[in-house]
């Protein structure tokens, strides 16, 4: 059966602890990924087109428990290791791409705070990369013998051939005096516009010296802006992930959902003609989120066309040279392997250490199959939890036999997962969601 490589003890418990809560665990993706190798393969190929200078989007469309968490988040995992910086954010009522009461630039200000490098990769990377840039320039300054403040005005003056790239180059420039000069609360104050977390021009011209600040209008063209700077200091692009994208399609006014979906087009338009570089996007959504002609992206003309797949796959025949990436729902075959991988984290990789036979994974699948039917495997959440607790006791009391534990256990179908069942998955399911575990 399945296992895993060999795992460390504080990532075992780290990956057991997230599972056990019913959540996808940030770390140690690997050691629970299952199948879905085209997939990777090609959101790799995208990865490597952003660090080329590229540009790339996707949408990773699947249902509730079809694995869009999991995959994402392991997309962002791998572009980590190509030296991207990585941002990422869910949608939900309070933020979205375009609005007009500061629920735009909440996305924006989430999605900052989230910012992860390798060495950073559980988000707040925000100051090490300015300081970062700031250091480098001081060091070229001292290796060619030239005034600090001219290097930096050289390497930002690519910044200002973006819309709203002056005023970003200003905000950088007192980022750097603030340093030189030992002012705390002048790199706060840059910081704090970098995230987006200035809601009045005036309290920014206060603290910087600056006419505006990135609003509900300016998300996108200040991603771009964020992208071209970090590649100034030093890393390879810039790969933002974008979750629970069912949001917009969730929004009642109509006016709303097409301001988000012209901004969404924005986007998609720039990136198919080769007018941005240097920068990723991935989104995830639920069918109805893409398909629906009333409410979803579908609904406008200009997005439909675009985002038509391929008619030549269809009976098992699958493109993804195409935007659209559709994940399928997890398979009882998957799940038996992911509960050997479970298996094997507990035996911190070693098969000597395992606490059950191959035996008892099928038997335990019967068992939750008898008890929950077949959401135990298309939204298995409870499941996983289940298992890891069932071999936690196992651990903790070796006498026990586990024939007889299984016998005792229940199973329940999670609330959540029944719900969405029962409403046909309108687009249910949290970002941290353990179904999402699928690969």
């Amino acid at each position: 059966m399945t296992g895993t490589s060999r795992i460390r003890p504080r990532e075992r418990d780290v990956i057991l602890q997230a599972l056990a809560a019913g959540v996808v665990p940030r770390v140690g993706l690997q050691h629970v990924q299952v199948g879905r190798a085209a997939e990777v393969e090609a959101l790799v190929r995208d990865v490597e087109r952003v660090v080329a200078g590229g540009a790339t989007i996707r949408f990773v469309i699947g249902e509730y428990g079809a694995g869009k968490t999991f995959f994402l988040n392991l997309v962002r995992l791998i572009a980590l290791e190509r030296k991207c910086i990585t941002l990422h954010a869910d949608l939900a009522p309070d933020r979205r791409l375009h609005a007009s009461a500061g629920q735009a630039r909440g996305l924006y200000a989430e999605a900052v705070r989230n910012m992860a490098t390798r060495t950073r990769p559980n988000g707040g990377a925000l100051p090490s990369v300015v300081e970062r840039f700031v250091t480098d320039c001081v060091n070229e300054a001292s290796n060619n013998a030239r005034p600090v403040e001219r290097v930096v005005d050289d390497r930002l003056a690519h910044l200002q051939e973006y819309i709203g790239g002056y005023d970003y180059a200003t905000v950088l420039k007192a980022y750097w005096r603030g340093s030189e000069e030992g002012d705390e609360n002048l790199k706060d104050a840059a910081l704090r516009w970098l995230r987006g977390e200035y809601s009045t021009k005036t309290e920014a011209r206060q603290a910087l010296g600056v006419r505006n600040i990135i609003g509900d209008n300016d998300v996108y063209d200040a991603l771009k802006l964020l992208a071209a700077f970090v590649r100034l200091a030093g890393y390879a692009g810039l790969f933002i992930v974008f979750d629970e994208m069912v949001n917009l399609y969730k929004l009642q006014s109509s006016q709303a959902r097409n301001q988000n979906f012209e901004q969404i087009l924005r986007i998609l338009n720039d990136v198919l003609q080769g007018n941005v570089g240097g920068i990723g996007f991935a989104f995830g959504g639920t069918p109805e989120f893409l398909m629906d002609t009333r409410r979803g992206l579908y609904s406008y003309a200009a997005l439909q066309s675009r985002l038509a797949e391929n008619s030549f796959a269809r009976d098992g025949l699958v493109d993804l040279s195409g935007p659209i990436v559709r994940l399928q729902n997890l398979t009882p075959e998957d799940l038996l392997i992911l509960l050997a991988k479970i298996r094997a984290i507990f035996a911190l990789g070693d098969p000597s250490n395992y606490l059950v036979p191959d035996d008892a994974l099928p038997m335990f699948m019967q068992h939750c199959n008898r008890h929950v039917g077949e959401a135990y495997f298309r939204t298995p959440r409870n499941t996983i939890k289940a298992f890891v607790q069932f071999l936690a006791v196992l651990e903790q009391n070796p006498e026990t036999k586990w024939q007889n534990l299984i016998g005792d256990m229940e199973v329940a179908l999670d609330a959540e997962a029944a719900m969405d069942l029962e409403l046909g998955d309108e687009g249910g399911g949290s970002n941290d969601d353990l179904s999402s575990i699928r690969l």
